[in-house]
């Protein structure tokens, strides 16, 4: 295949049809896919978010129901106590202190549990280390539940006695006659050893990130992994918010630390409180990364050997017009030697290429016949004046040689026109065989002949005119007289700046030559 011209200085260069094709069907397959890896990403986005979040939502409830179940055994257990103390002026301070203990030990509900009488004398405690048995309650959330003759349920809050986080549960206790006698409480410590902690665990923090936290209805945190925040109001978050509506659901959140989460949420019917289950989006998108890196590494061997593929049809389909373009650029610049016309694989390349090389050998014979003279073979007087002016343009230093045939009229009156033209046939032939092989001839007109020599300065030139003549001079030609020639010899740009005046200074040496007694070489005066 013949290879694209180099761009001269100046000369922009132009994309080749083989990168433009490979680079155009590469693009497509990159934007193909993106779009796909775009896609993809999304959908398993989607997808992941809306598991996670029911995933997380269907642990919540899991998780309400069994808080549930746990809430109604706690008060269920407050319920049968306070029925069993409702009489209890047969039972000993003692009896009743070992009674409160083997409800806390058998269940676990509670970290401790206390019976107060209406006026809020403490009157029995377990365990009895906390030493407040005698003593009257002070705290709000006591007075309130004393008041309120129902059961109760407080907020987290702060003793000032022992300086705990707690939750306080009530029941109140009626005698049999329907008098009111007080309250049977149990409270469990939050930030310690509870009945939560031991259902639910002490860290709930999963490899993922994953967890859940346990509010009451008011927004205050009653469980959570990190235990300096158990008893903090969150009843700004959003999803809490809910909860406190009473609502279960699943949504996209931010925590406390605005971070972004996927909630699950579910409500504890028996007490109100809820319980939230979170994963941080960023596990999602830890996902999502290895997903895409899976596609791109499963796509990585079909994308190579689709491009190789592709590289391979976009040289072939190109490789025809490359061809043809390169063919074209060389017309009028050279002669160009045709090859036999190959079939193409593409039916448009194969017509296109039998079309241009039909046309090629048209043009170039039309060319050949202008420049090209019919009785010689050589190069004719308008090939000359193209090469002298491109050789003169370029600055390009060359040597010209103007000669003729020494009495060439007497040959054609003496043996006719048919005889001259083989005596100029045998002039060119001579000339032909005796210059150099970068050396070009040229028939200028009539008997007269012009020698270009590139790169030669006028001593040279001088030589090889002088064999020219000698080798004219001794050779045999057409009729029996001996042919000879007298040359003129000029130099650009020693002796001229311009065609016509180069030339002209030739004709001038030449002249000289035939003034002197022909059959010789002379140089022109500079």
């Amino acid at each position: 295949m013949l290879t694209l011209r180099r761009a001269e200085p100046g000369q922009s260069k132009k994309l080749s049809l083989t990168s433009l094709l490979t680079g155009l069907v590469t693009l497509v397959v990159l934007l193909t896919s993106s779009i796909l890896l775009i896609g993809s990403y999304e959908s398993k986005k989607q997808s992941l978010m809306e598991t996670t979040l029911h995933l997380n939502y269907y642990n919540a409830d899991r998780m309400t129901k069994t808080m549930d179940s746990l809430f109604q055994s706690m008060r269920s257990s407050l319920e049968y106590s306070a029925d069993t103390l409702s009489d209890d002026e047969s039972l000993t301070p003692k009896q009743v202190d070992d009674n409160l203990e083997l409800m806390r030990n058998s269940s676990n509900y509670f970290n401790s549990i206390a019976v107060l009488d209406a006026d809020g004398l403490i009157r029995n405690v377990v365990p009895t280390s906390l030493g407040s048995a005698g003593n009257h309650i002070t705290s709000k959330v006591g007075l309130e539940a004393l008041a309120l003759k129902k059961p109760y349920i407080s907020s987290p809050y702060m003793t000032q006695t022992t300086n705990r986080l707690i939750v306080f549960m009530s029941q109140p206790i009626f005698s049999k006659n329907g008098t009111y006698r007080g309250i049977l409480s149990g409270t469990f410590y939050l930030q310690e050893n509870n009945i939560l902690s031991m259902i639910f665990g002490d860290n709930n923090v999963d490899d993922s990130g994953s967890y859940y936290y346990i509010v009451d209805s008011s927004g205050h945190l009653l469980y959570h992994p990190d235990k300096q925040l158990i008893g903090e109001d969150v009843s700004n978050n959003k999803v809490v918010q809910k909860l406190m509506n009473g609502e279960s659901g699943e949504q996209q959140v931010r925590n406390t630390r605005d971070v972004e989460m996927l909630a699950g949420y579910s409500s504890v019917p028996a007490n109100g409180w809820g319980i939230v289950v979170v994963s941080p989006i960023s596990v999602i998108h830890h996902q999502l990364m290895g997903h895409l890196r899976t596609i791109l590494w499963y796509s990585l061997f079909p994308f190579i050997i689709l491009l190789m593929g592709v590289i391979f049809v976009a040289r072939k389909l190109a490789r025809p017009f490359v061809y043809l373009a390169n063919l074209v650029s060389r017309m009028g610049k050279e002669k160009i030697e045709l090859p036999e016309a190959k079939p193409q694989w593409s039916r448009e390349a194969d017509l296109l290429t039998k079309a241009v090389l039909l046309a090629v050998t048209d043009i170039q014979k039309q060319t050949e016949e202008a420049t090209t003279d019919a009785l010689t073979g050589l190069m004719n007087r308008r090939s000359l004046e193209y090469t002298m002016s491109q050789w003169i343009t370029s600055g390009q230093p060359f040597s010209l040689i103007v000669l003729d045939v020494d009495k060439f009229k007497l040959v054609n009156d003496t043996y006719g026109h048919l005889i001259g033209d083989e005596v100029l046939k045998h002039v060119a032939k001579v000339i032909v065989t005796s210059f150099r092989p970068d050396d070009v001839c040229y028939r200028y007109g009539g008997e007269e002949f012009i020698i270009l020599l590139a790169h030669t300065r006028p001593e040279e030139a001088f030589t090889i005119a002088e064999r020219v003549r000698r080798a004219m001079e001794q050779s045999r030609g057409p009729i029996p007289t001996q042919v000879t020639i007298s040359l003129g010899i000029a130099h650009y740009p020693i002796h001229a700046l311009e065609r016509e005046g180069l030339l002209e200074k030739a004709d001038q040496a030449l002249y000289l030559a035939k003034s002197r007694g022909r059959n010789q070489t002379m140089v022109a005066d500079v």
